[in-house]
């Protein structure tokens, strides 16, 4: 069976963005990153220019993700979180390969990708499912 950490990296391969949550100036803070998991440890991917990456260097974040809006009842709905630090990171050109081409802008700004690679301490998984859904098929 496998670990709660393994099981939250399988779902995070399943969706390809996510939220990271930090503090900035004494305030919490959350951006929207892209995400791909690579050796069990997250690399994200986020536009330089808002300069949202600064909060996140060098600090523990959250990183969470999920498929509530997309997932059924049937399907079932799940969220992950992990925590860990994060740090700047130089993506392998197989590791570029797994992200796809990025948008081409962000707040009417061209894209320029910044990376930065989050190595979980700890994972949570969290499951909604439905008997009546289960039950009718």
């Amino acid at each position: 069976m496998p670990t709660e950490e393994q099981l939250a990296l399988e779902l995070l391969r399943r969706t390809d963005y996510g939220r990271v949550a930090t503090s900035r100036r004494a305030l919490p803070f959350l951006a929207v990153a892209r995400h791909v998991v690579a050796d069990g440890r997250i690399l994200l991917r986020m536009h330089r220019g808002l300069g949202h990456h600064q909060a996140c260097v060098g600090s523990v974040v959250a990183y969470g993700a999920d498929n509530l809006g997309s997932g059924t009842a049937r399907s079932g709905r799940w969220t992950v979180q992990f925590l860990g630090p994060c740090e700047p990171a130089e993506p392998t050109p197989a590791e570029l390969d797994l992200f796809g081409p990025g948008p081409d802008h962000v707040d009417g700004e061209v894209f320029a990708p910044v990376h930065l690679r989050l190595t979980p301490r700890t994972a949570r998984v969290h499951t909604w499912t439905s008997c009546t859904a289960a039950a009718s098929s």
